[in-house]
């Protein structure tokens, strides 16, 4: 299909709008490659390794969380320049969306760990710069702290760092994938006893202990790689474009 009838698709269906304000992230088309889709790559961040594994996939596009625009001019120089090189030989179109993709009802980050571990009863909490993106609800059973988190590491494949702060069971919960370490606050005054966020912040460390919350840190790569995927599915389904999803996990 044609790339300018899917990224008016994208950006409806994402409501990239909604975010103009707020998100620091130059959402939509960020770099502007072949006129045909035909395929499609997505990942999780934008870097000299991804594009290069996109180009080498064969994809006309590559949908991304992180791009590679951020609200301030860059130099093209460095990594930088090796990057939009990599994209501009390929013919590569580069399409990000960041929090659009995690506040999306339907595939966003967050909406898509909600169903992964059937939240029932869910509310909207996280909130951002005047805009919620995460979800808080109920687990269907209450669960040990550690059987919780052995779940969300079976989920994510990665091992998860537990601040038992709260109760020795989880029952309520709110998820906030990827930079959720402030909402311990937030989690406190709905009376969740969990949260469910990316990565830790050391400034953060004592308010699930002094607000009484567990936090359970799942990796924020780990906790963005649904929207994504749950993404590129829906052109699929939508379009029929194939697609495929890059793997480049950053630990962290």
């Amino acid at each position: 299909m044609s790339r300018a009838d899917l990224v008016r698709w994208l950006n409806t269906y994402l409501q990239l709008d909604t975010f103009a304000k707020a998100d620091p992230s130059l959402n939509g088309l960020q770099i502007e490659g072949t006129e045909v889709i035909r395929r499609v790559a997505a990942s999780v961040d934008t870097s000299a390794k991804t594009l290069e594994h996109a180009a080498d996939s064969g994809a006309d596009l590559l949908l991304v969380h992180h791009g590679l625009f951020w609200g301030q001019p860059l130099a093209v120089t460095g990594p930088h320049r090796r990057r939009l090189r990599s994209a501009l030989m390929a013919d590569l179109n580069l399409y990000a969306a960041h929090l659009p993709l995690d506040a999306h009802p339907e595939i966003g980050n967050n909406a898509m760990i909600a169903r992964a571990l059937s939240l029932e009863n869910t509310v909207p909490f996280g909130q951002w710069a005047g805009h919620t993106l995460g979800l808080a609800g109920e687990l269907p059973f209450e669960q040990s702290l550690q059987d919780f988190a052995d779940r969300v590491q079976k989920l994510t494949g990665e091992i998860c760092l537990v601040h038992g702060g709260g109760t020795p069971t989880v029952r309520r919960l709110g998820i906030v994938s990827g930079s959720g370490a402030d909402r311990v606050a937030e989690a406190a005054a709905l009376g969740l006893d969990t949260l469910l966020t990316g990565e830790p912040e050391h400034k953060h460390f004592h308010d699930a202990f002094e607000y009484g919350v567990n936090v359970v840190y799942a990796g924020h790569y780990e906790t963005e790689v649904f929207g994504v995927r749950a993404l590129a599915a829906r052109i699929e389904e939508e379009f029929g474009l194939p697609w495929q999803f890059l793997h480049h996990p950053t630990g962290l």
